[in-house]
């Protein structure tokens, strides 16, 4: 829950992939779904046969407070039924079938399911019974299988975790978030003429300390100061406090700190000669 935030703004995707999830056992799996469900906004969830019936209390808490989800989720007495109105279907198994039909990766088939999204066409997501997985019989009815690249000898995964990774792909086939970038907050970049009023400050500082004492290195030396700066990308409270700290190191916090130091201290022996 540490990254709810109800201020901003909701994603819902209403003509994204329903999820189907067939004989679910648990109460407790079908919430830790819903959850993952909408993190990445989905909100169409489709229980088949559920074994423990529908609504179930045990799903509220590990939905964390999905509940939109919860209260637009349908039951339908088989898988076709569940499907009816769906153009696509992709079934996910990591076990080989003894069948003919398409194996396409969560990212190739998420791509594919946008793209039919994008014309107008309805698409879901089957996913089986927590200890045995689908049936052939329910695959037999999907467009095609849906293969997680996994461990090989360890690939079977948790209900939710299937569904909040097919849920991320698709979340990813219409986010246009950057690969990398740099919060500012409340903040700006620093100005070309801040830094160079902070590399004359410490510059001087150096100069004045005897840093420079080869005179035939003292241009590489200062580039290499430079270049530590420029790289970092500082903002404008950045380089203010930079110039802050070397005042203070050339300084020695000046006269006032020292007698404030001087201060503190004395207080310190006085409390521990009390024993306080």
């Amino acid at each position: 829950m540490a990254g709810t935030d109800h201020k901003k703004p909701s994603v819902i995707h209403d003509d994204g992939p329903a999820i189907i999830l067939i004989v679910p056992q648990l109460g407790e799996n079908i919430g830790k779904a819903v959850r993952a469900m909408y993190n990445f906004g989905l909100t169409d969830l489709r229980l088949v046969a559920p074994r423990d019936g529908w609504p179930n209390e045990a799903a509220v808490a590990p939905a964390a407070g999905a509940d939109i989800v919860l209260e637009k989720t349908r039951v339908y007495p088989t898988t076709a039924e569940a499907i009816a109105d769906l153009k696509y279907v992709y079934a996910t198994t990591a076990r080989p079938r003894d069948m003919i039909k398409e194996v396409v990766t969560p990212k190739e088939c998420c791509l594919r399911m946008r793209g039919a999204v994008n014309e107008g066409e309805k698409v879901g997501l089957l996913f089986g019974p927590e200890k045995a997985g689908l049936k052939n019989d329910d695959i037999a009815l999907s467009t095609a299988i849906v293969s997680v690249p996994l461990n090989p000898s360890f690939a079977s995964i948790n209900l939710a975790t299937a569904v909040g990774l097919l849920a991320y792909e698709w979340f990813q086939t219409g986010t246009d978030v950057p690969d990398s970038y740099t919060p500012t907050l409340d903040t700006r970049p620093a100005s070309a003429g801040e830094l160079q009023k902070l590399f004359d400050h410490i510059e001087g500082e150096l100069e004045e300390a005897g840093y420079f004492r080869s005179d035939q290195r003292r241009s590489l030396m200062r580039r290499n100061l430079r270049n530590i700066f420029t790289r970092s990308e500082m903002t404008h409270e950045e380089v203010s406090t930079m110039r802050g700290v070397v005042k203070a190191l050339s300084t020695g916090g000046g006269p006032g700190w020292q007698a404030e130091k001087a201060e503190l201290a004395i207080k310190e022996q006085k409390t521990a000669e009390n024993g306080e």
